[in-house]
């Protein structure tokens, strides 16, 4: 593609770089200039015109971006071009976006015209959340390097990108309990949790409170019927590998995959597993509606994705959330 000025009795065919006013009205940008477009710059007294003109094998903006696009095509995503360049991709259902972020560079890498910008892999989304936008900068772009773009996004045995879609779960909830947690405490925790699992689709079951005790509560673990994943709250939080919730765990009969998350606040998070029961050690924070590393993890888990130590580890970049005002212990003293 060449770009730059050029007197009016050559551009008819180029394509308008800047949008210009007539006397008989505008001519947007990207317009491809005909014999009445060039009589009315001329009418408004132009000589010359900044246009773009297409080589051969060049392809405008629109198709080079809904071919990158198709390249990158997922049946959880919907593609909406929106012209100028753009193509967008939506969730067709909630969940959780997932992206192959070396690939993505690759993508990027072929040619500063091309761009794919993403949500950050693991992103919660709504359905009809545009997750990706594919944009060519300049108004073509040569096929080939289209080609190789399109090349990487399908290099690879999984897709470049797609929504995991939630899957209503039963849930169970269990709570210890201790002389120093108010019962309206308790009663607001099973309410903040129902909603939040409700909102993933899933349904919650309020399995009790049993003594803040390593014995009591394994025996309350192993009684759990019915459920996919079990949260508990322990009425002091988890400081100790050794710490109630996680010796419960064992106690039980299960096995401990995680204590402690790289994700503030969430930080005190207990992931294990007794059988077929994915069991969630909740953190304090958890008691409060924003937005903590306990949200990650529920996502995950009613994404359907494999969740283990390693997974919980690597959630540390991105990981430093916005302070819950009514934290015990908060980052900074007050």
């Amino acid at each position: 593609m060449r770009f730059g000025p050029l007197p009016l009795d050559q551009a008819e065919g180029a394509v308008l770089a800047h949008a210009c006013r007539t006397a008989t009205g505008r001519i947007a940008k990207g317009t491809r200039l005909d014999a009445a477009a060039l009589d009315a710059l001329a009418g408004a007294g132009m000589t010359e015109v900044i246009v773009a003109r297409l080589d051969p094998g060049d392809l405008r903006e629109d198709a080079a971006a809904e071919a990158v696009a198709q390249a990158c095509a997922h049946p959880s995503l919907r593609a909406r071009a929106v012209g100028t360049g753009r193509v967008n991709l939506h969730a067709h259902d909630a969940g959780v976006f997932l992206c192959a972020a070396a690939r993505v560079g690759a993508l990027n890498a072929v040619d500063p015209a091309i761009t794919l910008a993403t949500l950050p892999p693991f992103a919660r989304v709504a359905a009809g959340e545009m997750v990706a936008t594919v944009k060519i900068i300049p108004f073509a772009v040569p096929q080939a390097q289209v080609s190789r773009a399109a090349a990487c996004a399908q290099d690879g045995d999984a897709a470049l990108m797609q929504v995991a879609g939630f899957r209503p779960l039963r849930c169970a909830l269990l709570q210890t309990d201790l002389p120093v947690l108010k019962p309206s405490v308790a009663d607001k925790t099973v309410a903040l949790t129902r909603a939040r699992i409700a909102a993933l689709g899933g349904s919650l079951h309020d399995a009790g409170r049993v003594a803040h005790d390593a014995g009591a509560l394994a025996r309350a673990i192993r009684a759990v019927d019915g459920a996919k994943v079990l949260i508990v709250f322990g009425a002091s939080a988890m400081c100790d590998p050794d710490d109630v919730i996680p010796a419960a765990i064992r106690a039980a009969g299960g096995q401990v995959e995680r204590v402690g998350m790289p994700v503030d606040p969430g930080n005190l998070l207990v992931l294990g597993r007794v059988g077929a029961l994915q069991v969630v050690g909740a953190p304090g924070c958890a008691r409060s509606p924003k937005e903590n590393g306990f949200d990650w993890v529920l996502a995950r888990l009613f994404a359907g994705l494999e969740l283990r130590g390693a997974d919980i580890a690597a959630m540390g970049v991105g990981g430093l959330l916005t302070e819950i005002p009514t934290r015990p212990r908060p980052r900074a003293a007050r």
